[in-house]
């Protein structure tokens, strides 16, 4: 592994690890995923993604009561948003954004908790493959303005690109109590054993 997986910005849970490229005179290979990985948080049903985005583009912010993501980028670069919503985490409603928050294709990963908001801004054309642990059904999709004052997000595009959902999104001072989840220690997810 080219770089150890560290917390994202302080925020427990969440994760970030660079894959092991193994290259030769034919090219390369990356393992992009393994269940075995984050096994508390992919277990039973798994579903992947692909997100392609233009640059100046802007995804996000959503968040899940239940489900994980895990992403991988493949091509491109992008400016990661991570708020953390979960009440009693020691990081509630800390914003990581910009420098410490940069992905690039050159195996970057990150494991984001149930909770956790999350988008990004597409820097450049981008292809994001996002595994998530449960199967699509719009029952577990929740989100937040990506223009909330409150949060004071540079997404460092001028006008970027955003769907009719992402711009209807609430405040978090909107946000239903019910529609947020509880912080869960992170003992139960353990540190991700990528190698």
């Amino acid at each position: 592994m080219q770089r150890e997986p560290e917390p994202m910005g302080g925020i427990p849970g969440c994760f970030r690890a660079r894959l092991p490229l193994r290259e030769d005179e034919r090219g390369g290979f990356l393992e992009l995923f393994r269940s075995s990985w984050f096994p508390a948080a992919f277990e039973g049903e798994i579903q992947l993604n692909l997100s392609m985005s233009r640059a100046g583009v802007v995804r996000g912010l959503h968040y899940h009561k239940a489900q994980h993501d895990f992403w991988v980028l493949i091509e491109g670069s992008l400016r990661v948003v991570l708020v953390d919503l979960r009440s009693g985490s020691p990081t509630c409603m800390r914003c990581v954004t910009a420098g410490e928050a940069e992905m690039s294709s050159e195996g970057d990963c990150l494991l984001i908790p149930p909770g956790v908001a999350h988008g990004y801004a597409s820097t450049s054309d981008s292809r994001l493959l996002y595994v998530v642990s449960r199967l699509y059904d719009g029952s577990d999709e929740f989100g937040v303005a990506w223009d909330d004052p409150a949060l004071g997000i540079d997404w460092g595009i001028e006008q970027p690109v955003l769907s009719s959902r992402d711009r209807a999104n609430p405040t978090v001072e909107q946000i239903d109590p019910g529609d947020l989840v509880a912080f869960e220690r992170l003992e139960r997810w353990g540190r991700p054993p990528l190698r």
